[in-house]
């Protein structure tokens, strides 16, 4: 089914009683945010995107920089929400209290600091303030209160099922742990992730938290997770849902971030910021995509990558080449050891304006190990002026290099992944345009690194330090969807 232009992608306002969702893939049936947020992947392994994405006025982005964090969250996600689905007395509630001071450290929840030390015009956005000292917090701790919501309203509960290359594992389980009516089953790549990652998630002791060590890379956890998506039967049967990326209802909490680090670095709507972010799976940089398709004053968002580098290869090139897990490096910033972006078949629906029809072909070139090359075509050739989208490589010399030299110029210390976005981004600041780095982790989720690039170790907190030492509930298989959809069968 081609889906038009004019009729999915043309930058109109929707009513919000009418707000509806529709696959990549073109499958017919619309939902509702509610449906999305409970469904994950679409019933044609499409993801669920907007009908027609909201715009942001210039009133109501003025408007919004009087607003405390949490109301701020309520405006954005009310225009992805319709009021018949979720109405917004309650949608303001469930923001309330989950952007509160005594979770997020702050009031201002994503402070920005500045570095100009390092490179005049960069800040970085603190979004690792969270439970979990990571940006995934930010989403996933409301993805839990209206996950919690949602299954009491029905009555139901639901199996979320997910893989993690180390921060949306945690993220997800301390959101979720104790919440009624829901199970987390979170996939991970054995002995890939940081020692502090692995203590933070395989400590939970919760009954309702399960983690799973697949011997193999992230990708291995992520096509798990699709095959069992895609097993309709199973699927309703054990009632499947996500927390990954390719959940909508994250991605739709991340665009508040975009929006208050523009509001917080600009004084007035006439100026422009530009946004450095670290991706592995696309998520995160396709919330800043949509923020600025939707009106945010957005000049460029800057893409780093780390050595797997299979976005910036695309953006560069025109070419999408997912590489096989023997082809995935294992890196010092390793949430972002991902060879196929799960998340990135969004943006090219948009980068071909909705035609879901040529999505699916492609996709089913990717989903049989190939690659596709857009380079010749005309979309491709106006895309970096279209959509603003710059990307980077940074390697872990890089990576020593730019933390060293941020603390030395700064006295500030960057995790591994923000120091990605940091270098990549230094040269592409533009005079009078603040670069805002997103913060992906504190520093001490990867502790061995940063030592090597500063001499020491981030301290842990006395509560850390016992989490280092608690024994560990996990269970370790080989790459195996049968036995991933046994031992979900079996709790």
């Amino acid at each position: 089914m081609r889906v038009a232009a004019s009729r999915s992608y043309n930058s109109i306002a929707n009513s919000k009683s009418t707000m509806k969702y529709i696959s990549t893939r073109g499958h017919p049936a619309k939902q509702t945010f509610s449906q999305v947020l409970l469904s994950g992947l679409a019933e044609d392994g499409g993801l669920m995107l907007p009908e027609t994405l909201p715009k942001i006025t210039d009133p109501e982005l003025t408007a919004w920089r009087a607003l405390p964090y949490h109301a701020l969250a309520h405006a954005v996600l009310s225009k992805f929400v319709a009021t018949d689905d979720i109405d917004s007395a309650t949608l303001a509630a469930l923001t309330k209290a989950t952007y509160t001071k005594a979770v997020y450290g702050s009031e201002e929840i994503t402070p920005l600091r500045s570095i100009d030390a390092y490179a005049q015009g960069m800040q970085i956005q603190a979004l690792s303030n969270g439970p979990t000292l990571a940006f995934k917090d930010m989403a996933m701790q409301l993805l839990g209160r209206l996950f919690e919501y949602e299954l009491g309203r029905q009555n139901k509960s639901l199996n979320i099922l997910g893989a993690t290359s180390g921060d949306t594992g945690s993220a997800a389980e301390y959101a979720m742990r104790g919440r009624k009516g829901v199970n987390v089953f979170m996939l991970s790549p054995a002995g890939r992730m940081s020692a502090f990652q692995r203590a933070q998630m395989y400590s939970l002791q919760d009954a309702n938290i399960h983690n799973i060590a697949v011997e193999g890379v992230f990708d291995d956890c992520q096509d798990i997770v699709k095959a069992v998506s895609n097993d309709l039967a199973f699927k309703r049967t054990h009632n499947i849902g996500t927390v990954n990326s390719i959940n909508w209802g994250r991605i739709s909490a991340q665009i508040v971030y975009y929006v208050r680090g523009y509001l917080a670095a600009t004084a007035s709507n006439s100026q422009k910021v530009s946004f450095a972010v670290p991706s592995g799976n696309f998520g995160n940089i396709l919330a800043g995509h949509i923020a600025r398709e939707m009106g945010v004053p957005i000049d460029t968002l800057v893409l780093a990558t780390n050595e797997n580098n299979v976005l910036a290869e695309f953006f560069n090139t025109g070419v999408y080449r997912p590489r096989p897990s023997k082809e995935t490096f294992e890196t010092s910033s390793p949430s972002m050891d991902i060879s196929k972006a799960s998340n990135f078949e969004r943006f090219v629906f948009h980068l071909f304006n909705g035609d879901a029809e040529r999505i699916a072909a492609m996709w089913r070139e990717v989903d049989q190990g190939r690659s596709f090359d857009v380079s010749e075509t005309p979309e491709f050739k106006a895309m970096r002026e279209r959509f603003g989208i710059v990307a980077g490589t940074s390697t872990h010399a890089d990576r020593l290099a730019t933390i060293r030299e941020v603390y030395e110029k700064t006295g500030s210390l960057i995790d591994t992944h923000t120091a990605d976005a940091v270098k990549v981004a230094r040269s592409l600041v533009k005079p009078g345009i603040p670069m805002i780095a997103l913060e992906t982790a504190l520093p001490v989720k990867f502790a061995e690194t940063v030592q090597q690039a500063v001499g020491f170790e981030p301290p842990l907190t006395p509560e850390q330090q016992i989490m280092m030492t608690l024994p560990l509930r996990v269970v370790q298989i080989a790459p195996s969807v049968e036995r991933v959809k046994a031992i979900v069968a079996a709790a």
